[in-house]
């Protein structure tokens, strides 16, 4: 297949360019690079390019014959969508709107889409099951599960074949080392742990000391994000073999705390790392915890790395051997 990949030098987006390579696909990475990096895209052409420049995209979806898509572009920062909502739904929604017009146009009739667990809001219960009821407590979660429904709509009026993933924490680096997380501002646990290990950053903060955890502190479920590439190549395989549209949680089926996240980066990269504990932020649930027996039911897939040590230890060769160097240059 010729998969149109939006978002694809990203972060998610780049290791699914990459999966999808490797299962015989051909991928084709669409992204403006606000939140992209050009050398993340290594398996097959870039077009550099908005979701909200609908010419670009009738161009690239006819030019290169493409069959099906892959939608990760959008904006993901929980705290700047309460800051600026307007921002969130017009790249969330409305150029979702907008790619979903083109592909229908084309007769591209399946869509892997990148959800998010922020659909659900404060758990209910954990695990949490697909059938939890979806109650955003922010704009990048409402966003998301807005697609969701437009999804859904589209399923029934033009028949798209749809798959939304709503995965929990993302977290490591390709096994292989050819791509990493890199984002700026950062603010994902695994690597502000890891920059303060290698003493880029001074401290990390542990918000909230006093969860109903078994060590006071946020407990959250990291999926390594190969295993999330694995994942979306399984589904689109799926649609495109006739399945019916589906919603999985993708998750690593395990809790970790944000002290035993610490001690994991102490441990793998035998350096100490300073901690200030500050209160909790508001709107952190305790602990969030997928149940991914629906992913393993219908698409097969079961997460390979499920100890964190391994999640953490791919992190720490892309974080101390290849992001400094992309790091240190300007370009995206």
């Amino acid at each position: 297949m010729n998969v149109l990949v939006t978002g694809g030098a990203g972060y998610i987006g780049s290791h699914t360019c990459k999966a999808l390579a490797e299962a015989g696909h051909s991928p084709v990475a669409f992204d403006n690079l606000s939140m992209g990096h050009r050398w993340a895209a290594q398996w097959g052409p870039l077009v550099e390019a908005d979701l909200a420049d609908s010419p670009a995209l009738r161009e690239v979806i006819e030019d290169r014959r493409i069959d099906a898509v892959m939608h990760f572009a959008a904006s993901a920062l929980v705290g700047e969508s309460m800051r600026d909502p307007e921002r969130y739904f017009t790249n969330n929604v409305v150029n979702t709107l907008n790619l979903l017009a083109e592909t229908r146009r084309a007769g591209v009739r399946e869509l892997v889409f990148s959800s998010s667990c922020a659909t659900y809001g404060i758990p209910e219960e954990i695990p949490i099951r697909e059938e939890h009821p979806q109650k955003p407590v922010n704009p990048y979660g409402e966003s998301k599960l807005a697609a969701e429904r437009i999804l859904r709509w589209y399923g029934e009026a033009y028949g798209l074949r749809w798959a939304a993933l709503r995965y929990f924490n993302a977290a490591g680096a390709d096994a292989d080392g050819a791509v990493g997380e890199s984002h700026d501002p950062e603010t994902h646990l695994i690597p502000l742990t890891l920059q303060t290990a290698t003493g880029e950053r001074r401290h990390i903060d542990v918000f909230g000391t006093d969860y109903d955890t078994p060590d006071g502190t946020c407990v959250r479920d990291y999926v390594h994000v190969s295993d999330l590439a694995r994942a979306h190549v399984l589904a689109l395989e799926k649609l495109r073999g006739g399945a019916t549209s589906i919603c999985v949680n993708l998750g690593g089926g395990m809790g970790n705390s944000v002290r035993e996240v610490i001690a994991a980066v102490e441990r793998i990269s035998g350096r100490s790392v300073p901690v200030v504990e500050s209160p909790r932020r508001p709107g952190d649930p305790a602990v969030l915890l997928a149940d991914v027996s629906r992913a393993e039911a219908v698409l097969g897939w079961k997460a390979a790395y499920t100890d964190l040590d391994e999640i953490v230890r791919t992190a720490w060769r892309w974080e101390t051997l290849h992001r400094p160097r992309i790091s240190s240059c300007s370009c995206h």
